[in-house]
């Protein structure tokens, strides 16, 4: 997440991607779920995919409803004097505290926004104008005493209320993270194969929520509660047609794979091996040391020792052959 520190000065001022922009419009969609996204951790077979991956991508259906009100705001002045420019994750833009300062909501101990109206389950997206529009009041914190979303977090991701340590963050290692899961923190990740809503599914502030509107943003039935055997089996050309149109995509296969594997590894199912196995031949060295670890976490001593014999010493990548050595260490 380099890129966060080296676009730091553009993120401080808006006006650096419109120089003479006079306002900043914020915009929230509310995306509460229809059921508890945390129901489906509790299914262990099945992969739990964080409420707003489930549905259509939300930089497409945000960014169209972002072009609809900027053509509102340039149709109410003499439109050819009125710049405007639309953002959905696509800038650096500090767009949660931007929200806080338009009044949408506060950010939260756990970071993310949370509306007195909407809950925690808000995306947001952003217009640059050089329209003088008047300011909205600020929100202020409403949090009190409550920790529950830091209390509820698998690994410990909060060293502080308001301050969040990527590299311990579900979502970030389920997301952006490119190299093998920490092993010290894949038996906390669970069933999670894509994100995490811990933190905002227990926020007190949900029971003012309802479910969104939006029909593209909705769940696909599918996406609820998959099993993690089809999910561990996708090759790339079916990975890009079930995610097609969706965030997931632009995860990439081997790294979605590696998650199915991880919550394979933690399923406690001994017949989802089977399925591991078949992944010690992929590809991707990603996949293959995901796979050594889940059948290193479901198979008896005796069992792996033989797996091992037979293929670690034919293992040409470094950080796989390491996996191997780490679970014949565990028996």
């Amino acid at each position: 997440m380099g890129w966060m520190a080296d676009r730091l000065e553009r993120r401080a001022d808006p006006r650096t991607l419109m120089p003479g922009a006079k306002s900043l419009v914020m915009v929230g969609v509310n995306y509460g779920p229809a059921r508890d996204p945390l129901s489906t951790l509790a299914l262990k077979s099945a992969g739990a995919i964080s409420v707003y991956a489930r549905g259509r991508d939300y930089h497409d259906v945000i960014r169209g409803k972002l072009k609809e009100l900027a053509a509102f705001l340039v149709g109410s002045a003499r439109p050819e004097l009125v710049d405007v420019k639309v953002f959905v994750d696509t800038a650096p833009l500090m767009e949660k505290p931007l929200a806080a300062r338009a009044g949408i909501g506060w950010q939260g101990k756990h970071t993310n926004l949370v509306s007195r109206e909407l809950g925690s389950w808000l995306f947001l997206g952003a217009i640059l104008t050089d329209l003088d529009l008047p300011p909205d009041e600020p929100e202020t914190d409403h949090c009190g005493t409550c920790r529950a979303c830091l209390d509820i977090c698998p690994t410990d991701a909060f060293p502080a209320p308001y301050r969040l340590d990527a590299r311990r963050c579900i979502s970030y290692l389920t997301i952006e993270h490119k190299g093998p899961i920490p092993r010290e923190l894949r038996s906390a990740i669970g069933n999670r194969v894509y994100g995490c809503d811990n933190c905002l599914a227990v926020c007190p502030w949900n029971k003012f929520a309802r479910a969104g509107r939006e029909a593209k943003l909705a769940a696909r039935e599918d996406l609820n509660a998959p099993p993690l055997a089809e999910l561990a089996r996708l090759d790339d050309a079916a990975f890009r047609a079930r995610f097609a149109g969706g965030p997931i995509k632009r995860l990439g296969r081997a790294r979605f794979v590696r998650n199915a594997l991880i919550a394979i590894g933690n399923s406690e199912e001994a017949a989802l091996a089977a399925v591991a196995t078949k992944r010690l031949d992929d590809a991707q060295p990603l996949v293959r040391g995901a796979a050594v670890w889940a059948l290193a976490q479901l198979l008896a001593s005796e069992e792996f020792a033989v797996l091992s014999q037979a293929r670690a010493g034919s293992e040409c990548d470094a950080s796989v052959a390491e996996e191997w050595r780490f679970g014949a260490s565990l028996r």
